[in-house]
């Protein structure tokens, strides 16, 4: 196909997208501000506790210190000496800054509850018990604690299988029943390594789905760093095979060596391209429309934004469709980030596969999606077209997700009833 062949060009024309290294020091200053703020709400209040004072300040300072340590690591990555102290450095980090993140939230939420009480004091007469401070301070301490320990244990676990039935309109008998394992932003980095990647590689074999797509941001970090971790992919089986499309954080960790490097694993990358699945068996078709009938197009679209990395990957759901045989109607797309499915609906497809959001990994961050994303998670309607967006197999940054669970997603296209 013209459109499989062009993809195969500019993957390999595409350069490698350059590491940006942080700005640590005004990262490191605008942290500790951060700090100090907290410190100033919650430490007065907390003097009268005599226990928790002192704690609060300990847990304050250690997570100020830490914070900015995994960009330091990052610095460090190319010494081999250095890699063990790199990925503590990072663990360490990673995990204050999950820590930091809720309590910031919760002191926020606090300072708003104590104004509004004061209003109601000023404003009605009502009285606001001495000891709100304190014990409301305390927990914003216990809550960011507990929902950073809760979510280490359900970022850490094995994702779940989730069973998503998909109604098809008009879905030919043959491909009933057809089942997809979909695994999406797993992030192999710092701290996903290869242990937790043959666990989901050992969950998905036991779904014996028909094909299995993989739906971007796999890495987080270049070839050299992360090929050994990457390896067992593999050994994903499926019937069809096991397909996968570029996310933006592919881009930012040299998308081209990472398309070269998962073909070399036996996985097949979609660059705006689509492959034609035969569900039943050719020698067995009757007829040339009953053969088309029981085959599926399987389209996948370079990140929505990877026409910033390099023009010529401009995602094209369209261009991904070029040249399919006309006479098979049931057409899935894989595409990165939910902000494909206008233009994926307008090209025709029944269904479209995404992740991108994480569902928001963690409070309050789930909030903030919609400003960037039609769809959080789940599975949506948009005109004639069916989108799924998983929350997410592994996670981003600190390893911690609470009110959005991780997910290996199989999807099961049924006939839509009438």
């Amino acid at each position: 196909m013209r459109g499989m062949r062009l993809a195969d060009d500019v993957s390999r024309a595409m350069p490698a997208s350059p590491s940006v290294p942080m700005p640590i020091r005004p990262l490191s200053v605008l942290t500790a501000l951060l700090h100090v703020y907290i410190a100033l709400r919650l430490l007065p209040a907390l003097a009268s506790l005599a226990p928790a004072w002192p704690l609060a300040l300990v847990l304050l300072a250690v997570s100020a210190i830490t914070m900015p340590l995994p960009f330091v690591a990052r610095s460090h990555r190319a010494d081999r000496k250095a890699k063990p102290a790199g990925e503590t450095l990072h663990w360490i980090g990673l995990i204050s800054m999950g820590w930091f993140s809720s309590l910031f939230i919760l002191t926020l939420v606090r300072d708003l509850g104590l104004l509004l009480a004061w209003l109601a004091s000023a404003l009605g007469g009502l009285q606001v018990p001495e000891t709100v401070a304190p014990w409301s301070a305390l927990a914003v301490l216990a809550l960011a604690t507990g929902v950073s320990l809760i979510g280490f244990f359900n970022a850490r676990r094995t994702a779940g299988v989730k069973q998503v039935e998909v109604p098809i309109r008009g879905l030919p008998a043959a491909l009933a029943g057809f089942t997809i394992a979909q695994l999406s932003d797993i992030h192999v980095g710092p701290t996903i390594r290869n242990g937790y990647i043959q666990r989901i590689v050992d969950a998905v074999n036991g779904l014996g789905a028909d094909a299995i797509a993989i739906t971007g941001d796999l890495v987080d970090g270049s070839v050299p760093e992360l090929r050994e971790h990457i390896a067992p992919l593999a050994g994903l089986r499926a019937r069809h095979g096991t397909f996968v499309v570029t996310g933006n954080h592919e881009y930012y960790a040299g998308a081209h060596a990472w398309i070269e490097e998962l073909r070399r694993l036996g996985l097949k990358v979609l660059l705006n391209e689509h492959v034609v699945l035969q569900t039943r068996n050719v020698r067995g078709a009757q007829t040339d429309e009953e053969l088309f009938e029981s085959a599926l197009v399987l389209a996948g679209v370079t990140d929505f934004t990877a026409g910033h990395f390099d023009a010529a990957h401009a995602s094209d759901p369209h261009l991904a469709l070029y040249d399919a045989p006309p006479l098979v109607h049931t057409r899935v797309l894989l595409a990165h980030q939910p902000r494909s499915a206008p233009v994926a609906a307008a090209a025709g497809y029944q269904l479209q596969l995404s992740g991108h959001t994480h569902g928001g990994q963690f409070f309050p961050w789930n909030l903030f999606v919609p400003m960037q994303q039609p769809f959080t998670a789940g599975l949506h309607r948009l005109h004639d077209m069916w989108i799924y967006v998983s929350r997410g197999t592994g996670y981003w940054g600190p390893p911690k997700r609470f009110g959005a669970p991780s997910e290996i997603t199989l999807v099961t296209l049924v006939p839509a009833q009438p």
